[in-house]
């Protein structure tokens, strides 16, 4: 961005948890796409005289999202009313945490391409409801007025909060990602950003190297990685600009607007007293024990970076290939799965292979998810599809039509290779008939090799191929070719 500057980011991430009901009622969390304020009941939308039930299993995956990031968890936390109104608050406050937080100093590891790991900290985690959501008629020649939908109101969040450490756009793209991988694995939330379960706010300030931290913006509600990296990027530089002017950066709240990819005014940023914080009267302190919480961090399930070195080590498998295969808890259960059936290990690294370059790459171009594909690819099936490329009895390019027809039909590898009338052909008499024929078609080719062009052996090898209609072992045609050319 700049030689001269310096940016200092911190990021405030609300992660919707993976529970079936609400915070504090029984309300269902499954409101994305249903009628509007068709989950709603007394308690969520602030009624007189109702009270708050606290989730007990949302408690419990806010600890364990606190355990997984390396925080420190509080024995007795506070619920405390934050007060500010707005159309989609019902009750004109919202529970949340303030002074007494669930969890505070984790850290999290981030790796940026091209640049060393560093560690990103964590200043808190606390539990919090959140609140409407208000539809705006914007533009509309019938309506004037905005509508607001509180079947997200209630809805139990963590608010993830960083430290100040995040020092560029692509820092805090790579944050992110980390963040959601480790939330997914161990279960605390789909962090479906579609759905609003995953929702950055960014605080940003521009200084020039060694100077003190500068008046911080914050930029509201992104909905993507890539919307939290561009807007950091578009602020970064229209505080630069502004400051290289003698400008003043007034401390406020900015929206990212995609569309004109800019950040617009608000409103002014409040302070904690704005909000005129108070316990919640309501709901006692929330107690973690000790040994209650050292029984859940024995239960956590093993995180990604712990799963990609046990993918390299055991399995034999790349790092680009490991960090492709640990890309979501499902996919590398998967691995895991098909692994059981590949072994010896030998073989679990062209199953890594071939679900990294190939069963991922179908189901891009089919716009298909791994959910949607394992009943008709399952690990049994895949594993046998691997087995048979180890044995040498299919080729690589073989594997992949094989595959596909899988994907289409959910039908067993053997099943359809017997249907191909079998696999490679092995046998070395029938080979060398081929390559006798395949050297006497390239004569250039032949004369290339004896001259010292190894690579061009693969014109041979090719013609060979051609002549077997794909059937033979091109590995040992490698050779025969080799043997029969040799001085």
């Amino acid at each position: 961005m700049s030689a001269t500057w310096e940016m200092i980011c911190g990021l405030e991430v609300h992660v919707q948890l993976a529970t079936r009901s609400k915070l504090f009622c029984s309300c269902a969390t499954d409101g994305f796409g249903a009628s509007p304020n068709s989950r709603i009941c007394p308690v969520c939308t602030g009624q007189p005289g109702v009270l708050p039930v606290l989730n007990d299993g949302a408690t419990k995956l806010a600890v364990k999202a606190a355990l997984a990031l390396g925080c420190e968890i509080r024995e007795e936390s506070i619920f405390a009313r934050k007060n500010y109104f707005y159309p989609d608050l019902p009750k004109a406050y919202q529970i949340s945490q303030y002074e007494k937080p669930l969890a505070e100093n984790g850290s999290l590891a981030v790796a940026v391409k091209d640049a060393p790991s560093k560690t990103v900290g964590l200043q808190r985690i606390h539990i919090e409801e959140d609140a409407g959501k208000l539809l705006h008629a914007i533009g509309s020649e019938d309506l004037d007025y905005s509508l607001v939908d509180f079947n997200r109101a209630g809805i139990p969040l963590v608010e993830i909060v960083s430290k100040p450490d995040i020092r560029s756009p692509h820092e805090a793209y790579a944050y992110l990602q980390a963040l959601k991988e480790i939330l997914q694995f161990a279960g605390v939330s789909h962090c479906d950003m579609e759905k609003g379960e995953m929702r950055v706010d960014a605080n940003i300030s521009m200084r020039r190297a060694g100077e003190p931290f500068g008046t911080r913006v914050e930029i509201k509600n992104l909905n993507s990685f890539k919307a939290v990296r561009d807007a950091l990027d578009y602020e970064g530089r229209r505080q630069i600009a502004a400051l290289e002017k003698g400008e003043r950066i007034i401390q406020e709240t900015r929206l990212w607007d995609a569309d004109v990819q800019a950040t617009a005014p608000m409103r002014t940023k409040e302070e904690a007293h704005d909000y005129r914080y108070f316990p919640d009267p309501d709901l006692p302190p929330l107690h973690a024990p000790r040994s209650l919480v050292e029984a859940m961090r024995r239960e956590l399930p093993e995180l990604p970076e712990a799963r990609r070195r046990r993918f390299i080590e055991d399995y034999g498998l790349s790092v680009s290939i490991a960090n492709v295969l640990t890309g979501s808890r499902e996919l590398a259960d998967y691995v895991d799965a098909v692994a059981e059936i590949t072994n010896p290990a030998t073989a679990t690294p062209t199953a890594g292979n071939l679900i990294a370059t190939v069963l991922l790459g179908f189901l891009s171009e089919r716009s298909l998810d791994l959910s949607r594909v394992i009943g008709r690819v399952t690990p049994e099936s895949l594993g046998k599809l691997t087995l048979l490329i180890a044995d040498g009895r299919i080729s690589k390019t073989m594997s992949k039509e094989i595959l596909a027809e899988m994907l289409n039909s959910g039908r067993d590898p053997e099943e359809i290779l017997k249907e191909r009338g079998g696999g490679q052909v092995l046998d070395e008499a029938q080979l060398a008939q081929w390559v006798r024929a395949a050297i006497d078609q390239s004569p250039k080719a032949v004369a290339d090799v004896k001259s010292g062009k190894e690579r061009a052996i693969g014109a041979i090898v090719g013609a060979a191929m051609k002549l077997s209609q794909g059937k033979a072992n091109p590995t040992i045609l490698n050779k025969l070719i080799k043997e029969e050319l040799a001085p």
